[in-house]
Formats: C-alpha cells, sequence, structure tokens
C-alpha cells in the first residue's frame, strides 16, 4: 500500500504549497505521527468502552458512576489526541515557509 502519494496529493491541497520544494521526509513524519495518534485514541477509547460495559454487567447497581468516569476519561484521551494531531500538522506546515 502506497502512503506517500496519498500524503502528497493531500499535501498540494494545502494553500501555499511550492511543487519545487522536496521536503526531508516531515510530511511523511507528520502524516505517520497524526495517523497513530488517530488510531491510537481509538484503540483507547475501544478499551474503555468494553470495560465499562464489562464492569456495568457485573455491578449494575453502580452503572451511573462507572458510566461518568468512562466519558471523562474518553474525553481526556481525545483531547490527547487532538493534540497529536495539531503538533503533526504543524510540523507539516513548518516546513512550508
Amino acid at each position: 500500500m502506497a502512503i506517500l502519494p496519498l500524503l502528497q496529493a493531500a499535501a498540494q491541497s494545502v494553500a501555499g504549497y511550492n511543487p519545487a520544494y522536496t521536503g526531508s521526509g516531515a510530511m511523511l513524519g507528520a502524516g505517520i505521527g497524526a495517523g497513530l495518534a488517530a488510531i491510537g485514541a481509538g484503540i483507547g477509547i475501544g478499551q474503555i468502552g468494553g470495560r465499562s460495559a464489562e464492569a456495568q454487567a457485573r455491578q449494575p447497581e453502580i452503572a451511573g458512576t462507572i458510566s461518568t468516569n468512562a466519558l471523562i476519561l474518553a474525553a481526556l484521551i481525545e483531547g490527547v489526541a487532538l493534540f497529536g494531531v495539531v503538533v503533526c500538522l504543524l510540523i507539516e506546515l513548518k516546513t512550508y515557509f
């Protein structure tokens, strides 16, 4: 599977793209980093959802507390993932200027 042509096509849509710029792999690294941040967040939220459902099945009397805690943890994971994606995009945009 060729990832580099997809990243190049995405980079061409960015304003200020310079086709003469060859880069040093920063675009590829930023794309891979953003992808890993999103994949990691998906895995983390999936684990939280699965474990909270299991905990609610074992102790239904505290299902509200478990749901609240799972929602807070999922929001924290999303925040960290968004920070990682923004940092990767800033690294990619830094190569243009």
